[in-house]
């Protein structure tokens, strides 16, 4: 069974293989829905895409933004939602496309990532706009 390291909290959890990330985040205790650099994580933590089994909201608010750190391959590719958030600079919102910058093959949404093998995650990146990639 894969194990999921989140680095921030210094917690390891066991999932089956095929697990919902931030599902799996949720039944450990961890609040992935940090928001913009932590601000909003406690009204986030409730108010959120809430990984709708359907699959139409999942993705939509982008608040559980996450960097794989270890084993990205163990994971399932990039969601038509992922893509929109990070790939996309003319979304409706365009924070979440800026918050990849510097991160682009690394950063997912919890709720959109499905483990199939051993991960390291860093819950909650914060953006820097004023960062050396940014104006790359």
């Amino acid at each position: 069974m894969p194990i999921i390291k989140f680095v921030k909290e210094k917690k390891e959890i066991e999932v089956p293989e095929g697990a919902n990330l931030r599902a799996e985040a949720v039944k450990a205790g961890i609040n992935l829905n940090q928001g913009l650099n932590g601000m909003g994580a406690s009204v986030n933590k409730f108010v959120n895409c809430t990984t709708m089994s359907c699959g139409i909201l999942s993705g939509s608010c982008g608040t559980c933004r996450v960097l794989i750190t270890k084993g990205m391959e163990n994971t399932n590719k990039l969601t038509t939602s992922e893509w929109l958030k990070f790939k996309m600079v003319l979304t409706p919102d365009p924070i979440p496309a800026l918050a990849y910058v510097g991160h682009e093959g690394t950063m997912r949404l919890a709720c959109c990532t499905t483990v199939e093998g051993d991960i390291e995650v860093q819950s909650g990146p914060e953006i820097n706009l004023f960062g050396e990639n940014f104006f790359s």
